[in-house]
């Protein structure tokens, strides 16, 4: 169960901070803060980014060996980015219709499962 919420906190952490990264350019496009000064706009997403690091620390206590979790350092860190990256391809598909997958994205994501393959190979 240990592996089970790791996972689920890290989802959890990552939506959150891919709003916060590249949420406020969609509130941009949509008009909503667009005359906000940058300072109003980083404390914006300073004020999201607290709720992924609610959830990332927890994950990363729960889920490391040093405290009893199933994973490494290594294979949380993979983890972690094989999720940034799906979520933000998700996220970018859904709310910046501009912006299109391509075969050399594809690509990265096959390379990005073979990481996580080599990072578990005993």
């Amino acid at each position: 169960m240990k592996a089970f919420y790791t996972i689920l906190l890290l989802v959890v952490s990552n939506i959150f901070m891919t709003f916060a990264w590249y949420g406020h350019l969609k509130l941009q496009e949509m008009k909503v803060t667009t005359h906000w000064p940058l300072f109003a706009v980083i404390l914006l997403s300073w004020g999201i980014a607290l709720f992924e690091y609610s959830c990332q620390i927890p994950a990363n206590r729960i889920g490391f060996t040093g405290n009893g979790g199933p994973f490494s350092l290594m294979q949380l860190k993979v983890i972690q980015e094989v999720i940034t990256l799906i979520i933000f391809t998700v996220f970018t598909t859904l709310f910046f219709k501009g912006e299109a997958l391509h075969w050399n994205h594809l690509a990265a994501f096959i390379c990005l499962i073979l990481a996580v393959y080599f990072v578990f190979m005993k």
